[in-house]
């Protein structure tokens, strides 16, 4: 059995040696070390399935911030696999790289991508906030990358600004809480609540800074301000990341943190209005985009008020699987992008006729454009299907009306997107490459949407299997 501290000390030792041979190593193609990233986070990958049960670890002081449990293990399959498909990407997008940044070699800063990792196992209010803004100083980086495109620049100083902002609220939310409590230990928090040994006053008003803080992670309306000139500004493979690694870590956190918070009616009230107002403005806004990129902004948007439908409806299992849909249409999407966008741009145009020079990708374009407005037989439907169950089950019927009527918005933008490739004429001849290795991962995310859309066992099954083998441990 392998120790899950033991996971996270293998990342970051991969990242750090990839950090240092690439400083030192001037001569090498680059890129091979987006191969070696690959190699070993596949290998962390399978090691997770082979973690020994939270209740054998030896809880040193340390640890006590630290929680390996099913929710933790289960998300950090997530964040390795997100990873290993944007080092691809990355791979493809290596040359546009190298053209836009002076005396760069491809693949140069391949080693900020590890720090995502590390996000998933925080149980203290404390090591949370050090976790996430590890994660948050790395996207500083990436999104200004290219710094010699002014778009790019604007977009890391908007992101520097705002995330700040959102740190301030975070930090002061905590300290709210920890004066209404005595304690950052979420665990300590929840019996305190249960217990009712807190200020009600003041915990909820710590705990609405907090969301306010996370809501800027989730991209929920109305701290969303950020996505769309970030998204059209960064490099692509960077916006696929924020889309998904981003999300996928505030939705965690809000997880664990709102899980004492939400015996508070009123945080419940909350974060139903915040829902309906980022299924209603996400959907509205992408309604009239022409570049492909600011459409996948404001849809980023729309699929976070999909997933707080499930959070105020207590289901994480719906979170769960819905993540894990949205992680493999996002991803297939953007890896599209990136081939298209070196070629033609990122404007719907670019799009035109697709089908025609290259079919392939055009038919995962379809797959993913089909999975992200939830048609039938997709993971996108089925991840739909359990969020309105478990609004239902909970008679949240105001917001299953409302997300009805957002996917049928849905339906239009991202169908336009289907048009431009089958039905508009083309506006260049050129075929666009495939390398085999992308294809392969591209042809295994389609793979994937299909399967789960029809059989999502296997990651129920995920979800249960850590669980049952620590309540097996702790008999």
């Amino acid at each position: 059995m392998i120790y899950a501290p033991g996971l996270e000390a293998a990342t970051l030792v991969l990242g750090i040696i990839v950090l240092l041979v690439e400083a030192f190593a001037e001569r090498l193609d680059k890129r091979i070390f987006g191969y070696v990233g690959l190699v070993g986070l596949l290998a962390i990958f399978v090691a997770t399935f082979f973690v020994a049960p939270e209740s054998t670890i030896d809880h040193a002081p340390l640890w006590n911030f630290y929680s390996a449990d099913t929710l933790a293990i289960f998300f950090k399959r997530i964040a390795l696999v997100t990873t290993a498909v944007v080092l691809l990407m990355m791979i493809d997008f290596a040359p546009s790289l190298h053209g836009s940044i002076e005396g760069a070699t491809p693949q140069a800063g391949l080693g900020e991508f590890f720090a995502i990792s590390i996000f998933v196992s925080a149980i203290d209010f404390v090591m949370i906030f050090v976790s996430l803004e590890l994660v948050t100083i790395s996207f500083y980086v990436l999104v200004s990358f290219t710094r010699r495109n002014p778009a790019s620049l604007e977009a890391g100083v908007k992101y520097l600004v705002l995330s700040a902002l959102a740190t301030g609220f975070f930090v002061y939310g905590i300290t709210w809480i920890f004066g209404a409590t005595g304690q950052t230990s979420l665990h300590k928090i929840t019996l305190s609540f249960t217990q009712r040994t807190f200020e009600p006053t003041a915990a909820l008003f710590g705990g609405v800074l907090v969301i306010v803080a996370l809501g800027f992670k989730i991209a929920a309306v109305p701290f969303h301000i950020w996505v769309a000139d970030v998204y059209q500004g960064a490099p692509t493979p960077v916006t696929a990341y924020l889309s998904v690694g981003s999300k996928a870590a505030g939705f965690i956190v809000l997880l664990r943190v709102l899980e004492p918070f939400l015996i508070l009616p009123q945080m419940r009230r909350l974060l139903v209005a915040i829902a309906i107002l980022t299924l209603i403005y996400g959907n509205l806004a992408a309604l009239p985009q022409t570049n492909v990129k600011r459409l996948l902004a404001y849809s980023s948007i729309a699929h976070a008020g999909y997933l707080l439908i499930a959070v105020v409806s207590f289901s994480g299992r719906a979170v769960a699987f819905y993540l894990v849909a949205y992680l493999l249409m996002t991803l297939l999407s953007f890896a599209v992008l990136v081939l298209v966008g070196q070629r033609a741009g990122d404007q719907l145009e670019s799009f035109a006729g697709l089908s025609q020079r290259s079919p392939f990708l055009a038919f995962a374009m379809l797959v993913a454009m089909a999975s992200l407005a939830g048609v039938p037989f997709t993971a996108g439907f089925l991840g739909k299907f359990l969020v309105f169950d478990a609004a239902i089950t909970e008679h949240h019927f105001g917001l299953v009306v409302v997300g009805v009527i957002a996917v049928a918005a849905g339906f239009y933008y991202y169908f336009k997107v289907v048009r431009a490739i089958y039905w508009d004429a083309p506006t260049s001849c050129d075929t666009i490459p495939i390398q085999p290795v992308t294809r392969a991962a591209m042809i295994a995310l389609m793979a994937a949407i299909f399967v789960f859309g029809v059989y999502p066992q296997p990651i129920f099954d995920a979800l249960r299997s850590t669980r049952s083998a620590t309540a097996i441990s702790s008999r």
